[in-house]
């Protein structure tokens, strides 16, 4: 409607026309390519202004075209924000907090890979964990932006959760990556082997470690729960053992793979009690 008003009238050629359109279409372009939230007002825009004046080989200099159009956009996005975001959906921050926990419950799964005794089967399944796992973690961030945009009474507690989230999900997304390379060593993987008193120990470390994942997602999610960390015993046989049957250079990488792993899980575990004390 405003390019109608102020800019059509004084465009009396093609060329004049095709600047218009390229700015108009381009704006609408940059804006769909943002969040889902966004993009698709960009949708909405092009439509509006294409439907306008690309429906007939001429200038259209009636508003009633266009306030008609509008009228129908701001009608639906508003049925579509009383159905799909009042009556069906729920809030970004409790679906961003509810993932984040499901990420965590995942991860714990995840370091007591494999379940299966079929190494194929158990290959093809962690697969589909890490896929689930990547997918959490966009949705995650996808989420957080989502809380930006929303309003009432929790919005003061949805932005500092989203704050403290925003910080620990980068430590699990290392922590994700290091369970990848501990992984290799639970199925055995070729230049991965390890024997089996080795590998007795540090199915009860990842044990360990799963069930203070565990934990630290019951914190989150409002569970009363104190947690321990891996019991130093539990990683100091670990290791004791690792460098009697691995080679020094082998032992080394496994060791310094576990202590890596450990170090973070309490550092995450330090900082989520924090915050939830």
């Amino acid at each position: 409607m405003g390019s109608q008003v102020f800019i059509l009238p004084y465009i009396d050629s093609i060329a004049g026309f095709t600047a218009l359109f390229i700015a108009a279409v381009a704006a609408a372009a940059w804006i769909a390519t943002s969040t889902p939230r966004l993009s698709y007002l960009g949708v909405q825009v092009a439509v509006a202004f294409c439907l306008i004046n690309l429906q007939e080989f001429k200038f259209q200099t009636s508003l009633t075209v266009a306030r008609d159009r509008v009228i129908g956009i701001v009608l639906g996005l508003f049925m579509m924000w009383v159905c799909f975001d009042q009556f069906w959906s729920k809030p970004a921050g409790v679906e961003m907090k509810r993932t984040f926990i499901s990420t965590m419950r995942l991860l714990a799964q995840m370091a007591r890979w494999p379940v299966a005794k079929d190494l194929r089967t158990a290959i093809e399944d962690s697969y589909v964990l890490r896929e689930t796992i990547n997918a959490h973690f966009d949705r995650i961030r996808s989420l957080a932006d989502g809380v930006l945009f929303e309003f009432g009474p929790s919005r003061r507690r949805d932005l500092e959760l989203r704050a403290q989230i925003r910080r620990w999900q980068p430590q699990l997304q290392t922590l994700f990556v290091m369970r990848i390379a501990s992984l290799k060593y639970r199925l055995q993987a070729p230049g991965f082997e390890l024997p089996d008193s080795v590998r007795v120990r540090q199915q009860a470390y990842d044990g360990e470690s799963a069930r203070m994942l565990e934990a630290m997602a019951d914190r989150i999610d409002g569970r009363a729960q104190q947690f321990e960390g891996v019991a130093e015993g539990t990683l100091h046989d670990l290791e004791a053992e690792a460098s009697r049957a691995l080679s020094s250079t082998q032992a080394q990488s496994f060791v310094t793979l576990l202590r890596e792993i450990d170090a973070l899980t309490r550092s995450l575990a330090a900082e989520i009690a924090m915050h939830e004390g």
